[in-house]
């Protein structure tokens, strides 16, 4: 039963689900789809706890976008809960708001202080306008440049020590740039014209994604063992057999050649779960602590999701080093930004291509920092490319 097949797609998360959807409803072909966790959906997983509670296993995941076509496409498979995420972040010991604003200013420092520098800010770049912390640093001005690195110091620089083991200017600036300094009031920290969440959850969304007779899924499974890479004719062998259609991986690749280049570097994560017997744990669904405790932050998705309920769950995020061969510590979250990482990636991506049945999309196949919106746009656009070669 899975020889009759015309696509197999390795890795059934985010980009995986929509290439599966795409060809199996535009071009009504059979898609397997292996899977080696026990659920689909990825990273993007969510599920009920013992506590009734809606939480994400992997780590927050708020889907905002400026694609319309993008929100469009989702909207096909989820109703929403129109939801503008909001972080809270610890300085000095006082709860602010995340990302650095002019309310966060105010916040923290008296007021003559406050006026100069929210008066330089809105003079030099314009109010509502967005600086990296990098190119802040670079200013001459005495009291902006005092500005950025306080920010630099007490708001990015530990943080980002937890989470990459770097420091901000070890890292490609696409990183940096996540995390600027907003001069505005504008608390959201996303300013995308779409935000918001899938009203029944993420999982929910992937099932009817996946809800067509043409997708077979394959859990539990580790698609190393079905399908081998044949160096020698430089083809795909599934099931001992050569695979005539195309397969999609989505996979860090690396791992699909062996890492005969080397070894690609990733970031890894730990999570711990917390339930507490209260309405709301904190007032932010997530709040940072960049220079206290060994983790990064504390999520609670009940604000993201507007779950109604008298109790609730908080989860912690450890950022920790990824190792392939240690249970706990082998799941790759990030690709690691930098231009040393990017130019062993394009030595895969050069010796992939010698193999013309097989595509790579994805955050860990591509060796990008996707946004998901990011993700599902490019994976769109690949299949289109893809649809191309069918007809």
């Amino acid at each position: 039963m899975y020889l009759d097949f015309d696509y197999i797609i390795i890795g059934c998360g985010l980009a995986g689900i929509v290439m599966a959807e795409q060809i199996s409803r535009k071009l009504n072909k059979k898609v397997l789809i292996i899977e080696k966790r026990n659920h689909i959906g990825g990273n993007c997983y969510d599920y009920y706890d013992e506590n009734g509670i809606l939480v994400h296993k992997y780590g927050p995941h708020i889907f905002h976008t400026n694609y319309k076509e993008v929100f469009d496409y989702l909207s096909n498979y989820t109703n929403w809960h129109i939801y503008q995420f909001q972080a809270r972040t610890v300085i000095d010991g006082k709860m602010t708001n995340l990302p650095f604003n002019l309310n966060t200013m105010e916040s923290l420092f008296d007021k003559g202080l406050y006026e100069r520098l929210s008066a330089k800010l809105i003079q030099k770049y314009g109010y509502d306008s967005v600086v990296p912390i990098l190119k802040l640093r670079n200013e001459d001005d005495t009291e902006l440049k005092w500005l950025a690195d306080y920010i630099y110091e007490k708001v990015y620089l530990n943080y980002m020590k937890k989470q990459w083991e770097v420091k901000p200017e070890e890292l490609d600036a696409s990183v940096s740039e996540r995390v600027p300094i907003y001069v505005s009031r504008d608390n959201r920290y996303f300013k995308d014209k779409y935000q918001a969440m899938p009203k029944a959850g993420y999982t929910e969304m992937f099932k009817k994604m996946l809800d067509n007779q043409n997708i077979k899924v394959m859990l539990n499974t580790n698609a190393f063992d079905l399908i081998k890479v044949d160096k020698e004719n430089k083809n795909i062998k599934f099931l001992g057999k050569d695979f005539k259609g195309k397969v999609i991986y989505t996979g860090q690749i690396d791992e699909l050649f062996d890492c005969v280049h080397g070894e690609l570097p990733y970031r890894s994560l730990r999570f711990e779960f917390e339930n507490h017997n209260k309405e709301y744990f904190q007032e932010a669904a997530m709040v940072s602590y960049p220079n206290n405790y060994d983790f990064t932050r504390i999520t609670e998705t009940k604000h993201m999701t507007g779950q109604k309920a008298y109790t609730t769950t908080i989860i912690y995020e450890y950022p920790q080093k990824f190792e392939k061969n240690v249970s706990g510590k082998d799941v790759p979250y990030y690709p690691i930004p930098n231009s040393d990482n990017r130019e062993l990636y394009k030595e895969y991506k050069k010796h992939s291509e010698q193999y013309e049945n097989l595509l790579l999309t994805g955050r860990l196949a591509e060796y990008l920092y996707f946004n998901m919106d990011q993700m599902i746009k490019s994976t769109l656009e690949k299949f289109n490319d893809l649809n191309k070669g069918e007809v």
